[in-house]
């Protein structure tokens, strides 16, 4: 990722869009149908999502088939810098200049919701694989929007749940200061308060810090067991590495990264053991799982295995892809949208599962554990999966978010 400038990205996402064909020139008679994937490639989730949902995107357009009739399926992408008004404006561009029908990805839960509101006002589909707020099923839910892979609630549960039960009951967050960040402290200390926890504290630090040592120094102080990282991606490595500096781990307080993926394991090497993983997908789970993760990896351009979030575009652009067949071809988004509800959904990547009236999929979550360097099999292979949290346990009820879309009984 970074090969790619943020100037020469945005450049490619505004003024002349980097379009990927999916279908061969004969097929072009045909209005494509186009997916934009919108997500940071040139800053601190570049490793995360950047280049890699690009490759994910292509994979799911190829094993589709190309096209729907004589409608070719093309992907756009950009880089929103993890800015909300270069998301929006590239959001708007795609769906008034560009013709785009759908936008994939988007971590950066502030951009998401911007995202969110535009695809509802142009009638469009948005399909959120990187951003989990849970205010995108919750309040600020639509009748445009699938949320795929995980969201903070999911993240939250399966962690405070096992923590809890090994005895860590006083938590301080260290939390990154954005919509993401905070959603995802207050769904994880509601769940600790809610499980006769304690909450000691917070600090709130700027997206792309690179010294954490005045926000560890603090939350050392705390002497709270759990030193919760409400962060994610390199954001997630920092302040990790900085804790192993201050020998956090070796006494009484231990570290818990609320949003950890095996780029973050992959970064941190044999630091990273024993440290907890709460995700739905793992790509060395079974023979589907890895024949999609070598594919991946030979088309990305570092050479990494697929992490949920990447997972998670690939199947939502699948299963949005079999709506608008159902369809004969109609993109319209709500249409479009209430299609991907009724059917089942099924993929190699997630297996079955099923979208909610209020836009979240739903699939079992998995506890996994960072392997030690002698029970690794060879390389990206991290993860022990410790228990499966069905789907139905590891979401937010649907009558606790406030979605407009639920009917009440």
């Amino acid at each position: 990722m970074r090969a790619f400038s943020a100037s020469a990205i945005l450049l490619s996402a505004i003024m002349l869009p980097a379009t990927l064909a999916a279908g061969p020139a004969a097929a072009q008679d045909g209005k494509p149908i186009k997916i934009a994937v919108m997500n940071d490639m040139s800053g601190v989730y570049a490793d995360f999502q950047g280049i890699g949902s690009v490759v994910a995107a292509r994979l799911a357009v190829e094993d589709f088939g190309k096209q729907i009739g004589n409608r070719p399926i093309e992907i756009v992408f950009g880089d929103h810098q993890n800015k909300a008004d270069i998301g929006a404006t590239m959001a708007r561009k795609w769906y008034e200049v560009d013709g785009v029908e759908a936008i994939v990805d988007v971590p950066n839960s502030g951009i998401a919701l911007a995202v969110s509101d535009i695809t509802r006002e142009k009638n469009k589909v948005f399909l959120i694989s990187g951003g989990v707020t849970t205010d995108l099923t919750g309040s600020k839910c639509t009748p445009n929007n699938v949320h795929w892979t995980f969201d903070n609630y999911a993240l939250a549960n399966g962690l405070v749940q096992a923590a809890l039960k090994a005895g860590n009951d006083s938590w301080y967050f260290l939390t990154s200061d954005y919509a993401f960040g905070h959603n995802l402290e207050q769904a994880a200390s509601g769940l600790v308060k809610a499980n006769g926890g304690m909450v000691l504290g917070a600090v709130r630090h700027p997206i792309g810090t690179v010294d954490f040592s005045s926000f560890l120094l603090q939350a050392q102080a705390s002497k709270a067991k759990i030193i919760a990282l409400a962060n994610a991606g390199g954001d997630t490595t920092s302040a990790i590495k900085g804790a192993a500096e201050f020998g956090l781990n070796k006494g009484t307080q231990k570290m818990a990264g609320l949003v950890f993926i095996i780029n973050n394991a992959h970064a941190l090497g044999a630091s990273a053991q024993g440290l907890l993983a709460v995700s739905p997908f793992y790509w060395n789970t079974n023979d589907a799982t890895r024949a999609f993760a070598q594919r991946f990896q030979a088309a990305h351009p570092h050479k990494n295995m697929p992490n949920e979030m990447q997972a998670g575009v690939y199947a939502a652009i699948l299963h949005y892809l079999k709506a608008i067949k159902a369809l004969d071809g109609d993109t319209s988004g709500d249409k479009v949208v209430a299609k991907m509800k009724e059917l089942e959904t099924d993929d190699p990547l997630f297996g079955k599962g099923r979208i909610r009236v209020d836009g979240r999929k739903i699939h079992p979550m998995y506890l996994f554990e960072v392997k030690a360097p002698g029970e690794m099999k060879g390389p990206w292979d991290y993860y022990k999966q410790v228990l499966e949290i069905p789907g139905e346990q590891a979401f937010r009820p649907l009558d606790k978010g406030g979605c407009s879309l639920v009917k009440a009984n």
